[in-house]
């Protein structure tokens, strides 16, 4: 092994460590990562920043802002409305729902897709009683299917079409990978439409919306009025007052001080509750006993409102305190939900996680643009975009038109949909402001990081090194056996990496084992591709999963209730399908 191959593998080693470890963000480990590349030598200077210009994050951004445009033109709100009264049972929600964000991340993003229908199924969850955790996961898993079938759909399929590229000059196409993801995601609807009876049944998104508590548990923060009757009293009375549904958790004095709440704790003017219960519960309670919710506006002046913290947004590792929210965007946090798990700080002190699901209230026309800007998904029904204007399908036809010219050969991917940004701009889909925050830059910084280290595996040699020693551990197996090993190993790895850092790290290995094997690259590329994209055994392996994780009440164990049997299906229905649609051996 080469000083160069000792240094690049090294680099990647602590990248990889680095992500797994997850206390920076992706962006910035990326970014270091590039830098320390630079300083040893393994980047040269004029190729440092080469993966900014790359098509590659021309695309994935033009996509996102493409998705966006569709969400907020309100077209697929529209076309579902005459469905929702016939949708009662979850035997009829989840295929609908399947079926809706399957087909629409075949051509946008599939966090997009997802984005779109989580309100629809939260607003049908609350209508019909179906618990929001047999609809949700099945979504999630549905996006990531669907995203395979086309070159735009996800990440994955547009590096491994650079990787291509850079092998043999020749990118994949727009629709090289329908024939295999077609199948396999029709095989994944069958499933889901049948797998969702073994999710756990809880009482996710189904209560009382109006009332502002709508998850499984909730912290909320509320505060002893001075003169309060139950000044004076112990922690068990107030409680009483809930009928045991409500539990004061702890007690907070002098702004610093706290006090685990005791039964027989007495209670003070002007003490600030830490109340932890069920939805219902909790609005019963704090109605009853005339408590003053933290961060309540004047009633006639406010709208209240639920979303779910994206992994995107700035409140993750921030405090509404360091955002000084209420003041930068108007919000007033009233309630924080964590998967079950307790709060004992005030909520302007709690650091916000991906997945965190907030109740917040506001001026009505402030609400949404606030929420936008912090990237906090709303759960309430899109009703501003329900029939927003007569030019609703645009966006959603420029899209196809740009798919279509992809699919004729007129123009480059990238090409057709920068081209399509521009047409929405300038028909007024949208405005250069929602573009700009439908970007999710730190993945187009990770990518534009990533891909020169990527390419020193290559550059060194050290991607025919880690071919040849999987050449002797697979060189006794079958063509087919050694593919299905490629697609496992990207499954396994793409969890605790990131979908894009795997097809990066692993395409171009995949390629060297191909030729040292005397195969054709193109299925192994198929199979790193598909192995990134379907992820479905943990909640922190792709934002899909995470963003449902919050509204669907999931535990990080019941993913694989119903991912491990999905990811069984992907390989089974998977490997054989590439080798035959894409020939092992050369012609």
């Amino acid at each position: 092994m080469t000083v160069d191959q000792v240094l690049a593998f090294g680099l990647i080693g602590v990248t990889v460590a680095a992500f797994v470890w997850d206390r920076l963000p992706y962006d910035v480990v990326a970014l270091t990562a590039l830098a320390v590349g630079i300083a040893i030598g393994l980047v040269p200077a004029d190729k440092a920043f080469s993966g900014f210009s790359d098509d590659i994050v021309v695309i994935v951004g033009a996509a996102l802002v493409l998705s966006a445009a569709i969400a907020r033109s309100g077209a697929v709100e529209t076309l579902m409305r005459p469905l929702m009264p016939y949708l009662t049972s979850a035997g009829r929600q989840v295929p609908i729902l399947v079926a809706g964000v399957l087909l629409l991340s075949m051509v946008t993003k599939n966090v997009g897709a997802l984005a779109i229908f989580m309100p629809i199924a939260l607003q049908l969850a609350r209508r019909s009683g179906t618990p929001a955790s047999a609809m949700l996961m099945p979504m999630a898993f549905a996006s990531l299917i669907g995203g395979i079938v086309t070159l735009v759909g996800t990440s994955p399929n547009v590096i491994v079409s650079k990787v291509r590229a850079d092998l043999t000059g020749q990118p994949f196409g727009m629709f090289d990978y329908t024939p295999v993801g077609l199948c396999v995601a029709a095989s994944g609807f069958v499933f889901l439409c049948l797998g969702w009876r073994l999710l756990p049944r809880r009482d996710g998104g189904t209560r009382s919306m109006e009332a502002a508590f709508t998850l499984e548990r909730y912290t909320t923060e509320a505060r002893l009025p001075a003169r309060h009757p139950a000044a004076g009293g112990t922690v068990a009375a107030l409680e009483a007052q809930g009928d045991g549904e409500v539990r004061v958790a702890t007690v907070l004095r002098e702004r610093f001080r706290r006090y685990p709440a005791s039964p027989d704790f007495p209670l003070k003017d002007e003490d600030v509750l830490l109340l932890d219960g069920e939805p219902d519960a909790l609005e019963r309670f704090v109605a009853r006993t005339g408590l003053a919710l933290a961060g309540a506006a004047p009633a006639a002046e406010a709208v209240v409102m639920e979303g779910v913290v994206t992994a995107e947004s700035d409140l993750v590792g921030r405090t509404a305190a360091q955002l000084d929210l209420e003041r930068a965007t108007g919000l007033g946090i009233l309630a924080v939900s964590r998967r079950g798990r307790r709060i004992e700080q005030r909520l302007s002190s709690v650091r916000f996680r991906a997945g965190d699901v907030v109740v917040v209230r506001g001026r009505a026309a402030a609400l949404a643009p606030a929420l936008g800007t912090l990237k906090v998904l709303p759960l309430a029904a899109r009703e501003i975009a329900l029939g927003r204007n007569d030019r609703s399908w645009l966006p959603a036809a420029i899209l196809l038109a740009a798919m279509g010219l992809v699919a004729l050969h007129v123009v480059p991917v990238a090409v057709a949909f920068f081209g399509a940004v521009v047409a929405v701009l300038l028909l007024r889909s949208m405005t250069p402001h929602e573009a700009y925050q439908a970007v999710e830059w730190p993945v187009l910084v990770l990518l534009g990081a990533l891909i020169p280290i990527s390419e020193t595996v290559s550059s060194t040699g050290g991607a025919d090194l880690v071919a040849a020693h999987l050449t002797a551990l697979v060189q006794d197996l079958s063509p087919v056996a050694a593919l299905g090993a490629i697609l496992v190993l990207a499954m396994a790895v793409t969890p605790f990496l990131n979908n894009a850092a795997t097809v990066l790290i692993m395409g171009p290995i995949a390629a060297k084992l191909a030729t040292k094997l005397g195969l054709n690259p193109d299925p192994f590329l198929m199979a790193v591709a598909l192995g990134a994209a379907c992820d479905f055994l943990t909640p922190i392996g792709h934002q899909c999963n995470t963003l449902v994780m919050g509204p669907g009440g999931y535990r990080f164990g019941d993913y694989a209730r119903l991912g491990l049997p999905l990811s069984l299906i992907v390989i089974v229905v998977g490997v054989p399908l590439i080798a035959l649609v894409w020939p092992l051996h050369r012609t």
